[in-house]
């Protein structure tokens, strides 16, 4: 129920959807139940029940107006006694059969109208819960993303999101409207009846505790099931990430069994699911006729020898009435059995929204302005869960100047770069700007005074011209044409099949490796930051490429405070600082010439890139 209660708070405000949809739904129920209600004249008139004297009597005095049954009752009276007398029995039955069609048009006229309205607040609920799963997805921290298979996010948001509607959402008519259709069935049999009344809500209670046993079982498999289907999509993300890997030692037939697996158990999931939800609906309908039954034996043996205070018609318009209880009930069974599945979707989604975000903004945060003079890591310590990546760590970045991270793989050279747009925070120690801890500046402010190159170049299945103006939505065609030119990228895009409006596919399938980092620089060029971040930028490349590749980075590095991380030696000679990491820690420091003379780690990584 709390699940329930806080996916219907994406429906704010209500005063858009409730006012409205109560209306309807009273109007409709009340003209639905005005229907059956006409059956005792109609069957009076048939069987001659009412004759010359009953309808005098009927129409000799107008009711005066209260709210109740018992007015509405008389008040119709009232008219059909005098149709009686005027029109015969003949203009009696057309005029209840065209009371009939006015009602039944009205009735499913105001129902029309709630479900109008409940669509739009489906889509609305749908919505909200969509952009807020998706804000928190982009809030978090990137260490979130590691412990997380993404198969299982790309579930939540999209499969997930739509079970909710469809079992959830959708389901709001029968959690409103059939409580209210019962209560109203209830509220006229009583008036009917108290006797017959009590006796059917004594049977009704065991087929609901039936119907509640089943969809409880429901849900457990419901959770498994989800949980199936994101490996599901994690299997198929990784497959068309890798094909090439997969392809080149022959993995199919592996692979292939390995999706089978969780596709086999997720439809024995499903089938099991199934089973139990359609079990729900004919299972109520037997019961509801059991109950039935058990009403017309008990009730009829009453009228046959003149216990009760109906009438033949009256009791035979009651039978009709109770049974017409049994169709939201049932309504509500399956509906209950549907919503199981979309709770657990729901809380799956709602894990993702109550995850806080790591990363964030004091209340006091201050705007970076502008980079004046250095970065600085005071004592920094940082590490993943009980590992220790980085300890001790002291550096002074003045602007301007070009700082070079080397050393063996894993010594936490990537980490301590990620530290700086605060990717990451430290665990212990600071990171300075200008003086100021970086978690004293919002963070936007932060990441705008800086440009991030990567070994693998991040870029989206859109134009040339879009990747290299991305999030500078007033990027002009000759900002993009310039800062493709000093990137090295301008002769290439010129020879693609639409210049800078070709799309590059996939992550940029559709061009090579040495092509997608200059787009990567020239998207940086074009962002223009104080600040660069260069991680590894060229180690990837062939030497043609990383020549090109090369000059755009010199171009780009100019003037810009810069962090370099480097594998290839020959790229970072011309640092202003040399910083070796291994194991965390910073054991060598200097220019290249300097650490060339120590005869330590340095000297013997670039003695050994030498003779290869």
């Amino acid at each position: 129920m709390k699940t329930y209660l806080r996916i219907l708070q994406f429906a704010k405000p209500y005063s858009r959807f409730v006012p409205l949809y109560t209306i309807y739904t009273i109007l409709g129920i009340v003209f639905g139940l005005f229907n059956f209600t006409l059956i005792i004249p109609l069957l009076n008139v048939l069987f001659g029940e009412v004759g010359a004297e009953e309808a005098v009597a009927m129409a000799t005095q107008k009711p005066e107006f209260s709210l109740n049954i018992e007015f509405f009752k008389d008040f119709f009276n009232y008219y059909f006694g005098q149709v009686i007398l005027q029109e015969g029995r003949q203009g009696a039955l057309l005029f209840v059969c065209l009371i009939v069609i006015v009602s039944i048009f009205l009735a499913n006229l105001f129902r029309y109208l709630a479900f109008r309205v409940i669509g739009e607040l489906r889509a609305h609920v749908v919505k909200n819960m969509r952009h807020a799963v998706y804000q928190r997805v982009t809030e978090l921290h990137l260490g979130y993303f590691s412990n997380e298979r993404k198969g299982d996010l790309m579930t939540r948001l999209t499969v997930d999101i739509q079970e909710v509607e469809s079992s959830v959402v959708s389901t709001l008519t029968v959690v409103v409207r059939e409580p209210i259709s019962i209560i109203a069935f209830f509220v006229l049999l009583f008036s009917m009846s108290v006797k017959l009344t009590l006796f059917t809500l004594i049977l009704l209670p065991l087929s609901g505790g039936i119907i509640a046993g089943i969809s409880k079982r429901l849900k457990r498999k419901a959770q498994q099931g989800q949980n199936s289907l994101s490996f599901i999509l994690t299997i198929i993300d990784e497959t068309l990430s890798g094909i090439r890997v997969v392809k080149a030692f022959n993995a199919e037939p592996f692979i292939l069994n390995k999706f089978n697996s969780q596709n086999n158990r997720y439809a024995d999931i499903q089938r099991s699911i199934a089973n139990k939800r359609d079990l729900a609906s004919p299972l109520s309908e037997f019961l509801g006729v059991t109950v039935v039954a058990g009403l017309l034996y008990y009730g009829g043996s009453l009228v046959l020898n003149q216990e009760s205070e109906l009438s033949p018609s009256e009791f035979i318009t009651y039978i009709i009435l109770f049974s017409q209880v049994l169709v939201p009930a049932k309504a509500m069974s399956a509906s209950f059995s549907n919503i199981q599945r979309g709770l657990v979707s729901g809380d799956r989604v709602l894990q993702v929204i109550d995850t806080k975000p790591e990363i964030k903004d004091k209340p006091d945060a201050k705007v970076l302005r502008s980079f004046e003079q250095d970065i600085e890591f005071r004592n920094v310590k940082f590490g993943y869960g009980d590992k220790v990546v980085l300890q001790n760590i002291n550096i002074a970045i003045p602007k301007g100047k070009t700082v070079a991270l080397v050393g063996p793989s894993g010594g936490g050279k990537s980490t301590l770069a990620d530290l700086i747009p605060r990717f990451y925070d430290p665990m212990g120690g600071k990171i300075l700007i200008d003086g100021l801890d970086i978690r004293d500046y919002t963070m936007a402010s932060v990441r705008d005074k800086m440009g991030v190159v990567t070994q693998d170049p991040i870029l989206f299945n859109d134009t040339i011209f879009s990747n290299i103006a991305f999030n500078k939505t007033d990027a002009t065609a000759d900002e993009v044409i310039t800062a493709a030119k000093i990137a090295n990228a301008h002769d290439f895009i010129m020879q693609t099949p639409d210049g800078y409006q070709t799309t590059i596919g996939d992550r940029g399938g559709k061009l090579s490796g040495g092509q997608r980092q200059r787009l990567s620089i020239a998207r940086a060029i074009l962002k223009n930051p104080p600040i660069l971040i260069l991680d590894e930028a060229t180690s990837a490349l062939d030497t043609e490429s990383e020549k090109l590749v090369q000059e755009a980075l010199t171009n780009l590095m100019k003037n810009r405070t810069s962090i370099v991380i480097a594998h290839r030696l020959s790229t970072i000679q011309h640092a202003d600082e040399i910083l070796v990491l291994q194991h965390g820690q910073i054991v060598e420091r200097g220019t290249h010439e300097e650490l060339q003379n120590s005869s330590g780690l340095y000297a013997k990584l670039t003695q050994m890139q030498l003779t290869v």
